[in-house]
């Protein structure tokens, strides 16, 4: 296939599916009952959960400048952080074009060369998903109880076992094949495996690690807190137990990757999630859209002044001066 087109595919198809899942969901709950709920809704609980939302982002472009500072690379804040909101406003459009943008963003007003920018955003995603494997970990343990009635009730208990022993065995025999193999795919993905470890074991080598670390798990830390008290601005989701909150929350996260931002499929993930504990599908897709809505909202109003600030911040900098500086020695 041509590389035009799977570059195309790679942006209209989750435009599409996006735009599918909105009208899919909007036909399961009407605009105007949604409306309702919103009018109905604990604005306070909202406006805490933006603010949670917001220190969240702060956190993670104050993490960044740990990364940059061994290499030499000391950051302005305010760039790290606009560099940062301009990523998740851009992926809204086109799925991971943020990261390259920020990355870019650090070569142009802060002579950070690009791939060692982008090297470390790689980094930072593979703490990131060391901390969410450990947040589906501790939901399984949480509520192993639950998960594991919920699915003795739908699926033969002993086919679960057997499913679990037969997908154990494939993964050994998986994994030994792929290390031995010298096939092209397999090298590949020794690298990318190799590349997860080595970029988890980096974090152990920095200066400030346990800065680093502590920012990783305040800003897990505030997603959930604020996935969990933007829950309680709905009346019909008063009571909610932990574990909803938990299993809506990993839903919810991996929605994301599935559209542009999680458009359309949010609120559908947060309702599968919370159908298991018997939550009606009214308030969970309510909850999902102004869930969905309020961040969305947050990202594009920073987003959108991150952009036009950035060269009035940086005046002083052009990022032509910049481009040609970035073979130099940086500052120490």
């Amino acid at each position: 296939m041509n590389l035009n087109i799977k570059k195309a595919l790679k942006i209209i198809l989750p435009l599409l599916l996006g735009v599918f899942l909105v009208w899919y969901s909007l036909s399961k709950v009407s605009i105007e009952a949604i409306w309702g709920y919103l009018q109905k809704s604990n604005y306070w609980w909202i406006i805490l959960g933006l603010f949670l939302g917001l220190l969240s982002h702060l956190s993670r472009a104050y993490r960044w400048r740990f990364q940059l500072e061994p290499m030499g690379y000391n950051i302005k804040f305010g760039n790290s952080v606009m560099a940062v909101f301009a990523t998740y406003l851009i992926n809204y459009t086109i799925p991971r074009a943020g990261e390259v943008v920020r990355a870019s963003i650090l070569a142009n007003y802060e002579e950070v060369p690009f791939e060692k920018g982008f090297g470390t955003i790689v980094a930072e995603r593979i703490a990131d998903l060391i901390v969410m494997c450990g947040i589906i970990l501790l939901t399984l343990f949480l509520q192993f109880d639950f998960i594991y009635g919920f699915f003795a009730e739908k699926f033969n208990p002993i086919k679960i076992v057997l499913a679990l022993v037969v997908l154990a065995l494939l993964s050994i025999v998986f994994f030994r094949f792929i290390k031995k193999s010298k096939s092209k795919l397999a090298i590949k993905i020794k690298n990318f495996i190799n590349g997860l470890i080595e970029g988890a074991l980096s974090v152990f080598k920095m200066k400030k690690k346990w800065a680093f670390i502590f920012h990783t798990l305040f800003i897990w830390a505030m997603y959930v807190l604020m996935f969990y008290v933007t829950s309680l601005a709905i009346e019909d989701l008063e009571g909610i137990s932990i574990g909803a909150i938990f299993i809506g929350f990993i839903s919810a996260s991996f929605s994301i990757a599935a559209t542009n931002g999680g458009i359309g499929s949010y609120p559908l993930a947060v309702y599968a999630a919370f159908s298991i504990f018997g939550i009606a599908q009214e308030p969970s897709i309510a909850f999902g859209w102004i869930m969905w809505a309020s961040q969305t909202l947050m990202v594009v109003i920073f987003g959108g002044l991150s952009l036009i600030y950035l060269p009035i911040y940086n005046r002083n900098k052009t990022p032509i001066q910049n481009s040609k500086s970035q073979n130099l020695t940086p500052k120490t």
